[in-house]
């Protein structure tokens, strides 16, 4: 896969970092995606479309993993900056403690590409998560592929 110039954001995480993200949201990363965010941390593709419920998406950017210290314009695109503002839109039970839908990528229009771990909590979904239909605990998503390996083989 290839990136626009200019659009990954460093410092790239590193395995520390990515531990500690896996803790404080309570999952487990697939091996895939965390070898790809360590490359292409909130990279922005060249080919960036793919197709899901007779829909083509278009891939805005991917999200990063960053150090959030509240000092860079960039973090806008960190994972834990975006699931805090999408809140309860993306949670199914407000007791719940840990993660079922992780954002990993923006579309055009304001969906995203999450991490599903509703049903498999070691090899989550890749589905999208629709903006406009989904309300307070009650998102609405739909499938995309089975890992996050298929969905990047999907992306043309």
């Amino acid at each position: 896969m290839e990136f626009k110039d200019g659009s990954i954001i460093y410092p790239l995480p590193d395995d520390t970092l990515l531990s500690e993200k896996e803790g404080k949201w309570r999952i487990k990363l697939p091996e895939a995606y965390k070898e790809f965010i360590k490359k292409y941390n909130g990279g922005t593709p060249i080919k960036d479309s793919f197709k899901c419920n007779n829909h083509i998406y278009a891939i805005d950017r991917f999200l990063c993993i960053l150090k959030v210290t509240g000092e860079r314009d960039d973090e806008y695109y960190d994972i834990g900056v975006v699931r805090t503002q999408l809140d309860e839109r993306i949670v199914f039970d407000e007791n719940l403690v840990g993660t079922e839908l992780l954002p990993i990528a923006v579309l055009f229009a304001g969906d995203f590409v999450c991490l599903d771990y509703r049903t498999n909590k070691e090899q989550p979904r890749v589905v999208v998560w629709n903006h406009e239909e989904s309300g307070d605990l009650d998102p609405v998503t739909y499938d995309v592929s089975n890992s996050f390996s298929d969905f990047i083989s999907m992306v043309e």
